[in-house]
């Protein structure tokens, strides 16, 4: 139940906007029902899955591709037949293998503004959370500006406006332009030799 609230936060900026949402793992097509009462009647829904089943679930606002989400040819042929995403959720194959593959895949794919949600990360032995800490790394890299003062981003950083960690779900915000330097004077107490 605690999902509701970090959906709020994170997406309400997109109800009643002409906003494309992808939601991987679509099981009995619940939630796609759900996102489509939510954010309005200028969504587009898209939804990702295994099995051929989950077709009966496509209608006029809502398409269903079949396929692998490890599977980058999937991924390719995917971002082919449709527009930039605003938001993707994957609440897929729940494998670290898979989340990866998705995350490197359709993030290029998604807007500036866009929201990445990966929910589902259960458990200590589950790897997916240690690779976003990796990643969160990029986040505090920095190379001196040739510029002017501060530091110049590095790509990942131009993009990445910031990582949330939740119970159970991770989540990944892009920047809505590109960041253009980083700039932290210092204040107050100065570092002095004693």
């Amino acid at each position: 139940m605690h999902y509701f609230d970090i959906y709020q936060r994170h997406f309400s900026k997109f109800v009643g906007k002409d906003v494309h949402i992808l939601e991987i793992g679509v099981y009995s097509g619940g939630s796609l029902e759900m996102w489509r009462d939510y954010f309005g009647p200028r969504s587009h829904i898209y939804g990702v899955d295994i099995e051929n089943a989950c077709k009966s679930y496509e209608n006029e606002y809502t398409k269903i591709f079949i396929g692998d989400q490890a599977d980058c040819k999937f991924w390719e042929s995917f971002k082919k037949s449709v527009p930039m995403l605003d938001i993707l959720i994957d609440d897929g194959g729940h494998q670290t293998e898979q989340q990866m593959v998705t995350l490197e895949e359709m993030l290029p794919h998604l807007r500036p503004g866009g929201v990445y949600l990966c929910e589902d990360i259960h458990g200590i032995n589950n790897d997916f959370p240690g690779f976003m800490q990796g990643i969160i790394h990029n986040l505090n890299a920095n190379e001196r500006s040739k510029s002017g003062p501060g530091f110049s981003p590095i790509k990942f950083q131009e993009w990445i406006h910031s990582i949330h960690f939740y119970p159970y779900v991770t989540i990944l915000e892009k920047s809505g332009k590109p960041l253009e330097n980083l700039i932290a004077p210092k204040h107050g107490t100065e570092w002095q030799p004693y």
